[in-house]
């Protein structure tokens, strides 16, 4: 017998999840608003979850579809991405223009080539897990995430010859 989900209990897991995959998609002042509104929709679809992806993935559906909503209601730029967290206190020009480089280069892609490209290399989730958060079959992820990463490797080497 499958013991009944508790809304209260999934939030309190995967709040900081959520959180962190809607700001790094709409920014961190239209994240808490977007992670809340996905565990309201969850709430509301929670007697649907039928098992077939884990609660991650499928919450991380929900916060992707919020994340777009928030964006085209609110007309939003995607934000800068921090993808080096545990640089330390010693940070170096080279490193500032290579991040201010890769989010540049990350801003060029369509939106399409940069969920996948920060859902695979910033928030882990395998081809499967891409694939039931986008609702796409999985040979369409690692397509997207090819694709995207030969864009990625081309603006970036197009603005190192400058």
């Amino acid at each position: 017998m499958r013991r009944a989900l508790d809304i209260t209990e999934i939030a309190r897991q995967h709040y900081a999840l959520v959180y962190r995959f809607c700001a790094r998609r709409i920014g961190v002042e239209a994240a808490a608003d977007a992670a809340q509104e996905t565990f309201v929709t969850a709430q509301g679809a929670l007697r649907r979850y039928r098992g077939d992806s884990t609660l991650r993935t499928w919450l991380l559906g929900i916060a992707h579809n919020e994340c777009r909503r928030v964006s085209r209601n609110r007309n939003l730029q995607p934000p800068p991405i921090e993808l080096i967290d545990a640089v330390g206190e010693h940070r170096t020009e080279s490193l500032v223009i290579d991040r201010h480089s890769l989010t540049e280069a990350l801003n060029k892609l369509s939106d399409e080539h940069r969920d996948v490209v920060l859902m695979h290399e910033v928030d882990g989730l395998s081809y499967e897990e891409i694939a039931r958060v986008l609702e796409v079959p999985s040979g369409t992820v690692k397509s997207r995430l090819h694709h995207a990463l030969l864009n990625l490797r081309r603006s970036l080497q197009e603005g190192g010859e400058r």
